[in-house]
Parts: structure tokens; sequence; C-alpha cells
């Protein structure tokens, strides 16, 4: 029996075809809390059926806004530890047990270490992550949380950093963070993150914003 009380939290646009098995294979380790991100599929529906609280969003607010939602929610059920999933099945939920171990032993924040990135911008943005801030890979999605973090700063995300402003906070923060590696499988549709020119466009945007915010701040 873990001592913390885990909420596991899915943004989900668009994801019928895969929630469903992603909300049951990460039951086990917590309450599951899927953002519905204003679907035009059967998300909500599959994800219901398959047994996870959902947040439900009328417009859509992107990945950000829908973490944001989640870690709102986790926060709500008095939740101790938030850990963030992807819910197209490439997060390998065996992982998450590596996660919880490293929290027990006393860090705040986990973040995975991806086998492959998919997008030059993300080799960018994690090239100058790990000068700036240690962080290896800052834009991998299964990332977890001690809820004082969250609280720490006030908000998961303030200006659309993919994901990442919380981490980088933390480092800024000087709290314990762990870097775990993790394997990933390649989604077998089509990105909800845009086509390939798009979505480098906001990562080094997110980036940019990054450095402006907390770059400074490291020494």
């Amino acid at each position: 029996m873990h001592k913390y009380k885990i909420a596991i939290v899915i943004p989900a646009f668009n994801e019928g075809t895969t929630i469903s098995n992603v909300v049951q294979s990460v039951k086990e380790y917590g309450v599951v809390i899927v953002v519905n991100d204003a679907s035009n599929d059967n998300t909500k529906q599959e994800a219901l059926a398959a047994g996870a609280i959902l947040v439900n969003h009328d417009e859509n607010k992107g990945y950000d806004g829908a973490l944001n939602s989640g870690f709102v929610k986790a926060v709500e059920l008095n939740c101790d530890v938030i850990i963030t999933f992807d819910g197209d099945g490439q997060h390998n939920p065996k992982f998450i047990n590596d996660y919880i171990v490293l929290l027990e032993q006393g860090f705040f924040v986990i973040i995975g270490i991806r086998n492959k990135l998919q997008r030059v911008s993300e080799y960018i943005f994690s090239w100058v992550a790990v000068r700036k801030w240690g962080i290896k890979d800052p834009m991998c999605g299964m990332k977890a949380f001690h809820v004082d973090v969250f609280n720490q700063l006030g908000v998961f995300d303030s200006y659309q950093s993919i994901g990442t402003e919380l981490v980088i906070f933390a480092a800024n923060q000087n709290i314990k963070i762990a870097q775990q590696h993790v394997m990933v499988n390649l989604r077998k549709d089509k990105s909800r993150f845009g086509n390939r020119i798009f979505s480098n466009i906001i990562i080094l945007r997110s980036l940019w914003l990054a450095y402006k915010k907390y770059g400074h701040n490291i020494l």
C-alpha cells in the first residue's frame, strides 16, 4: 500500500480509440482523472465507461489547459501526488510504480526521459533545458508531482509551456527532482499536436518564454 493518495491525470482530445485501455491500465495506481478537452468523438463516453472521473471542457483549451483543470480536480479530491499520463497509448503504465518509489524516497518531482524524441525542436529544448535547469527531457508527458509543488506555483501552466513550466519552476526552487528513463510507444494515428512545422514553432516559442521567465535565475 502506497502512503500517497495518487491521481493519474490524462488530458484527452479525440482519444476515443485508446482512452478506455489507457484508463484501465492505470486504475490500480490511483484515482484516474480524464480531462475531455471538447472532443468530438466518443472520448467522454469511453472514459466514463472505463471508470475514470471526468472533467469535461465545452471548449478546447489545449494540452496545458486540460492539465490545469486536471490538477485542480486532483486537489479537490485531496490527492497527495499527481501523475500526468497521455491518453494515446504511448506511455507504459509499468513505469508508474518506479515513479511512486522515487516519490516515497523523498523526491517531489519525477520527470520521464524518453528513449526517443520526436521533433528537432524537442532536441533543441532538451539541449537548453539540461544546461540551464538540469532537465534532460522536459517535454516528456509522463511526470509526477507532489501536490505541494503545484500549490507553491499555484498553476500547472501560465504561458502554454507544453507541460514544462512546473518542472522548470521546481528546478529554479531547488526542489528535489528525479529523472527516470521510460520507454514510449509510437502512436498509431495522427498526432494531436499538429503538423511538423507548426509543432516545432510552438515548442520553440515555449522554450523562449521559459527562458525569459526562468532562465535568468540560473547561475
